[in-house]
């Protein structure tokens, strides 16, 4: 079974398979060929660390912020503001997030820019549908699934990350101009210019961008890069420097009156394809690439969840996916009976967890390449039997993956390692309109290519390294010329009464799953307002670990944790989760406190 264009089920689906199976789960009986065709696996580690995809640097205390009209929730201060005076001046919701983001480009280009691809929901009050646009990076056309082996051995994460062979088209300004023609209200121009006017006047360095500059010694190998985010002795601009970028000023004044073609083609675009080319490791861009890439339109994904409708981005991304799948499992589990952090309510948020990372890893892919059993994935049969692998005193440890359409082929394990730095933008309007949307360039400042003042992604790491697994199977998130690699990513909106009742979202690379379900979880199930439900402190397993928040009250739990076979580390878990929600009295906004967030109302 697959998901396709029409979101349509396939027939050999029929309604007494799924009567067969909700027999199962009321019976409380397995079905090892349904809900994991392969035999069970013991709990093993991986053999290397899940990589913060950036450091940690101070925490805020953070307050829920109220509002009667409209709410605005980003990753920095700067770019908070400026979507409210974009609000203010008449723009949408859509308007608001395509000015942040510019911004972003500037006081957070270890995040995300022009350079790099992101997904966006945007809910259309006048028309009460939500919309989907996909304007994830492609590999090039001459791409192969053998790119980052060497040999019989995948190179070394450093090795591909920092390379032009890590360069995918970007594909965000392509997503934004979709966005911006069925939603926007002032001129595409007009929107450039908050960006404009910082890049050419200046902005304060904050503390986490010096501290990130100053943990990342890849960017002083780039001579371009060097020369803008350090001083002539190398040290990285100190906090409240301002740092001025008449570069990207001039690009994105160029964008602003041609449009997004004045990226993909002419003077610009041969800039991009030769620094790629001249890296010490080139990658195969080509100008045709950057011509030919188009921003998808997509059907959006939802499920039912008690009184909501869950809704995101469906496949190439895997976020909102796995995010419904563990709420679909806790539903049959008894969580909620325990204490929000207690180890028992961590013990089954993990196992979930576990679950869904492990259907992840072998199912999803670019669906254009792959087919990817969406439905059958969130088929809320298959998710009780999925549930039924839970012991309510010992883990599992790791999860094999269930069968959800009985495959005939073998899907591989893939080895990406998807550590994107990224950023969240969250916006309510006061016509009701509503953009969640998630940007990223990949890991801290990208492949450290730098183009006229902005900063290229290294998003093909996060496709698998190895095209098949020790076993030979194909691999779905393996490089094909042309595919858009799997993504962790999940802006999603929540609707109650086919109305959106709440926006959330975060960086923080395969962890952002876990971060976005505690956070619905919080809210939906606990009762916790947007920015209690933030604050919570992050929990999780990505099939791998058990991972608590290093210093917050769950480290307390982890001999409890450990005693039921749980194998646990304590993690800085640099969630950047930004959030509203909209209730009869009013508009609610939070910002994670683990960085620069701020939300504004009006």
């Amino acid at each position: 079974m697959s998901w396709n264009a029409a979101g349509s089920w396939p027939a050999k689906l029929g309604s007494l398979r799924r009567q067969v199976l909700a027999a199962f789960v009321v019976l409380g009986l397995s079905c090892a060929g349904y809900a994991g065709a392969r035999a069970p696996v013991a709990p093993t580690l991986h053999s290397t660390e899940d990589i913060a995809p950036e450091a940690a640097t101070t925490r805020s205390a953070n307050e829920l912020v109220r509002a009667p009209h409209f709410m605005v929730s980003t990753a920095n201060p700067v770019a908070s503001r400026v979507a409210v005076q974009v609000l203010d001046q008449g723009g949408s919701a859509a308007d608001a997030a395509i000015a942040a983001q510019l911004v972003l480009n500037l006081v957070e280009p270890q995040s995300s820019g022009i350079g790099g691809g992101g997904f966006i929901l945007a809910y259309d009050a006048e028309d009460e549908v939500l919309r989907v646009f996909d304007g994830r990076e492609t590999a090039p056309a001459d791409a192969n699934p053998d790119r980052f082996m060497q040999g019989d051995q995948p190179m070394t994460f450093p090795e591909a990350v920092n390379s032009g062979l890590a360069v995918g088209t970007p594909g965000l300004l392509r997503a934004l101009e979709l966005l911006h023609a069925q939603l926007g209200e002032l001129s595409w121009g007009r929107l450039f210019d908050p960006a404009i006017a910082l890049a050419r006047d200046g902005f304060e360095v904050s503390p986490r961008l010096h501290a990130l500059i100053a943990k990342n010694p890849e960017l002083r190998e780039q001579p371009a890069a060097a020369r803008y985010f350090f001083d002539e002795r190398g040290r990285p601009w100190p906090v409240g420097y301002r740092l001025q970028n008449p570069e990207l000023a001039d690009v994105f004044g160029k964008i602003a009156r041609e449009g997004a073609d004045a990226f993909y083609e002419g003077e610009l675009a041969r800039d991009i394809v030769r620094a790629v080319a001249r890296h010490p490791v080139p990658g195969d861009l080509s100008l045709d690439d950057l011509a030919g890439y188009r921003a998808r339109e997509r059907r959006p994904l939802c499920s039912v969840y008690r009184v909501y409708r869950l809704c995101g981005m469906p496949p190439p991304s895997s976020g909102p996916l796995a995010v419904m799948q563990m709420l679909g499992i806790l539903s049959h589990t008894p969580i909620d009976q325990y204490p929000v952090d207690s180890a028992q309510a961590v013990h089954y948020f993990s196992e979930a967890g576990r679950l869904a990372y492990a259907d992840r890893d072998a199912y999803v892919g670019d669906p254009a390449f792959v087919e990817v059993p969406v439905r059958a994935m969130l088929d809320p049969a298959y998710l009780g039997l999925r549930a039924g692998r839970i012991h309510p005193d010992r883990s599992m440890g790791r999860a094999p993956p269930g069968d959800p359409s009985n495959f005939n082929e073998m899907r591989g394990q893939g080895d990406a390692r998807e550590i994107p730095s990224t950023t969240h933008i969250a916006v309510a309007d006061a016509a009701g309109n509503v953009v969640s949307m998630t940007t990223s360039i990949e890991s801290a400042f990208g492949s450290k290519i730098f183009v006229r003042g902005f900063l290229l992604n290294n998003q093909l790491t996060d496709f698998s390294f190895k095209p098949r697994d020790a076993a030979g199977h194909v691999v779905a998130n393996r490089i094909e010329p042309l595919k858009r690699p799997r993504s962790s990513m999940a802006p999603m909106i929540v609707l109650k009464d086919d109305k959106p009742f709440m926006a959330i979202g975060s960086p923080g690379g395969s962890a952002i799953i876990n971060y976005v379900a505690k956070t619905l979880r919080g809210v939906l199930d606990r009762g916790l307002n947007i920015q209690q439900a933030i604050d919570l402190p992050n929990r999780g397993s990505r099939n791998r670990y058990t991972e608590v928040e290093k210093g917050t009250p769950l480290e307390a739990i982890v001999p409890q944790l450990e005693a039921m076979g749980h194998p646990v580390r304590a993690v800085d878990f640099t969630s950047g989760l930004q959030g509203i929600v909209i209730t009869p009295q009013g508009l609610q906004g939070g910002a994670d406190p683990r960085r620069e967030g701020l939300a504004l109302g009006g």
